[in-house]
C-alpha cells in the first residue's frame, strides 16, 4: 500500500555560482588563462575590454542595463515601431549604429601591414640592408624518440627489425628502461604486426640501440645500463676497472662494501675510489633526457618585492584579460520591444548572467589570493626580507586571521608560487609544524630540515653519523628531537642511511 510521509532536515549544497568561483579559486595563473579563454568561446555576452570599459561594481553595472532599458525620451517615439526597431544596436558608446559602419572595404584590408602570417612589401621597405630582418620561420625541436629513430636508420635494419625497433620504443618506460618480460614482449609482437619473433631476435635489436646516444638506453636493469655506458667510454685503466666492478662485484658495490672488492679484484684504495667516482657519475636514468624547451618552466602567481623595508605583493595577472559584458546583449536581455522571441530572449538572458557571474568569480578570486598571500607575507615576515627563518604556520594560522575556512586556504596555495628575491617558492613551503626549542620557542620543521642537511654535508665521508648521532647533535643545538623523527626528516630529503653513505 503507498504510503506518504513528509520530514524536514537540513542539507548543505553549493550554488552553480560557487561551484564555478572554488574551481577558477584552485587554478593556477596558466590554467586560469586558459579557462578565460574556454568561456569567452562559449558565452558571446562576455569579452575582452580595456580597463577603462569594465565597471566592476553592482551600481555600476545594472546603471549599463538602465541606460539601454530606458533611452532617452527623444527616441521613445521610433522604438514604438516594431518595425525600425534598432535600439539593442547600440554600440558601447550608447549611439546608434549607422549603415555605413557595416560596410566592408577590401581595400582596407589589403593595405594593412600585417597580413595574416606574412608581411607586405610596404613593412620590409622600412628595413635597411643593415638591420636583421625578423625571422618567421618557427624553430623544429625534435623529441627524445626522434633523436633514437634517426639513429636507428644508420644501422642499415631490414624490415622486420625495424618493426622490432619500434615496439620497442613503444614499450621502455618514462626513465629509459625496458621492463616488458620478453615473453609477454614477443606475445604482443605477434599479435600487433603478425610475424614471428625469437627472443635472441629482440636482443639483437635491444643491445644495437642500448649501444647509441644515450648508452644504456632499452637497458633491463641498472647494473646492464651502467655497463653500456661504460662500455662505450674511452678505455682506460679507469673504466676497465669500473666495468670490473659492475660485473664481478655488483652487490658488494651497492652494499659499498670496498674491503671487500679491494680484496677479490685485488685493487689499491686510489684505484677503487677513481673507479668509483667514474661510476658515480653515469647516468642512470638515460630515458630522462627529454627536455622541451617550452616546458619545465614554473610560472609564479605573486611576485614579493623588498622596497626599503616595505614588502609589496603584486599577483601576477599578465596574461589575464580584462572582462566585460556585452552591452547589445544585455540591451536584448531586458528589452520588451525587440524582434526575438521569448526562448531566444531567455538563452540571451542566461548567458548575460552566466558572464556576470563569471567576472565576479575572477574578481572575488583576486581578492582571496591577495588576502591569503598577504597573511602569509605579514606571518613570514622575517623570511621574505632575510631569505630565512621559516617560522611555524599551518592553514589554520591564515584561515583566522583573514577569516575564511580552511579549505579555501587549501585551494589557494595548491600549485600556486611566488616569486621572491631569494628564488621561487610554492606556497606550501611557507606551512610546517613546529618544534619546541629548550628556549620555550617553536622552530619549524624545514628550519630542522635544513640543519639536517648542513650537518650531513659537514660530515666525515669515511665515518658517516647514524641518526643517533644526528640527534644527539640537534639536542646539543636546543632542538628537542627524537631518533626516530631524525629519520623521517632525513627521507624526506631523500638522503641515504650512514651505510650508503660511507665514501672511501
Amino acid at each position: 500500500m503507498l504510503q506518504l510521509s513528509q520530514q524536514q532536515k537540513l542539507q548543505l549544497k553549493l550554488s552553480p555560482q560557487q561551484i564555478q568561483y572554488i574551481r577558477l579559486l584552485q587554478l593556477p595563473q596558466l590554467a586560469l588563462e586558459q579557462a578565460i579563454k574556454a568561456e569567452l568561446e562559449v558565452n558571446p555576452a562576455l569579452e575582452e575590454g580595456g580597463e577603462d570599459d569594465i565597471d566592476t561594481s553592482e551600481e555600476g553595472e545594472q546603471a549599463d542595463v538602465e541606460a539601454q532599458a530606458d533611452p532617452p525620451k527623444e527616441t521613445a517615439e521610433k522604438e514604438e515601431k516594431p518595425e525600425t526597431d534598432d535600439s539593442w544596436l547600440l554600440d558601447d558608446a550608447g549611439t546608434a549604429k549607422t549603415s555605413n559602419d557595416d560596410e566592408f572595404s577590401w581595400e582596407d584590408y589589403i593595405s594593412t601591414e600585417d597580413l595574416y602570417g606574412y608581411k607586405t612589401e610596404d613593412y620590409y621597405s622600412n628595413y635597411s640592408d643593415d638591420d636583421d630582418r625578423p625571422d618567421f620561420t618557427p624553430v623544429h625541436v625534435s623529441n627524445f624518440t626522434e633523436k633514437i629513430r634517426d639513429q636507428i636508420r644508420l644501422l642499415n635494419f631490414n624490415e622486420k627489425q625495424v618493426l622490432i625497433s619500434e615496439h620497442l620504443l613503444g614499450s621502455v618506460d618514462p626513465d629509459g628502461y625496458l621492463r616488458v618480460e620478453p615473453a609477454r614482449f614477443i606475445d604482443d609482437f605477434i599479435f600487433n604486426f603478425g610475424m614471428p619473433v625469437t627472443e635472441q631476435e629482440v636482443e639483437r635489436v635491444r643491445k644495437a640501440i642500448a649501444n647509441l646516444e644515450p648508452p644504456g638506453y632499452l637497458s633491463r636493469t641498472l647494473q646492464e645500463c651502467l655497463l653500456f655506458q661504460l662500455v662505450n667510454m674511452e678505455v682506460t685503466e679507469t673504466s676497465e676497472n669500473a666495468i670490473e666492478i659492475l660485473t664481478h662485484c655488483y652487490d658488494e658495490f651497492t652494499r659499498r662494501h670496498f674491503d671487500q672488492i679491494m680484496k677479490v679484484l685485488q685493487l689499491q684504495p686510489d684505484e677503487l675510489k677513481d673507479a668509483f667516482e667514474l661510476i658515480r657519475h653515469l647516468n642512470p636514468k638515460p630515458g630522462e633526457g627529454d627536455h622541451n624547451p617550452n616546458s619545465n618552466y614554473i610560472t609564479p602567481d605573486f611576485f614579493v618585492e623588498n622596497d626599503n623595508g616595505e614588502l609589496s605583493i603584486v599577483l601576477n595577472d599578465r596574461g589575464i584579460p580584462s572582462l566585460r559584458i556585452n552591452r547589445k546583449y544585455v540591451a536584448m536581455a531586458v528589452s520588451k520591444v525587440s524582434k526575438i522571441d521569448d526562448s531566444t530572449r531567455q538563452f540571451i538572458r542566461k548567458k548575460v548572467e552566466d558572464a556576470k557571474f563569471f567576472r565576479q568569480s575572477i574578481i572575488q578570486r583576486r581578492e582571496t589570493m591577495m588576502k591569503v598571500m598577504t597573511s602569509i607575507v605579514e606571518i613570514q615576515r622575517t623570511f621574505f626580507e632575510t631569505g630565512a627563518g621559516l617560522r611555524p604556520m599551518i592553514l589554520k594560522d591564515v584561515a583566522d586571521r583573514i577569516f575564511m575556512d580552511i579549505s579555501t586556504i587549501s585551494r589557494v596555495v595548491n600549485s600556486k608560487y611566488v616569486q621572491t628575491e631569494f628564488g621561487v617558492f610554492s606556497l606550501k613551503h611557507f606551512f610546517s609544524e613546529g618544534i619546541e626549542t629548550d628556549s620555550g620557542e617553536e622552530a619549524s620543521t624545514r628550519e630542522v630540515k635544513e640543519k639536517i642537511r648542513e650537518i650531513l654535508e659537514n660530515e666525515d665521508g669515511q665515518k658517516p653519523l647514524s641518526d643517533d648521532k644526528i640527534a644527539e647533535i640537534l639536542n646539543d643545538k636546543g632542538f628537542n628531537i627524537a631518533r626516530r623523527t631524525v629519520t623521517k626528516y632525513r627521507e624526506a630529503l631523500n638522503i641515504p642511511v650512514a651505510r650508503l653513505r660511507r665514501q672511501i
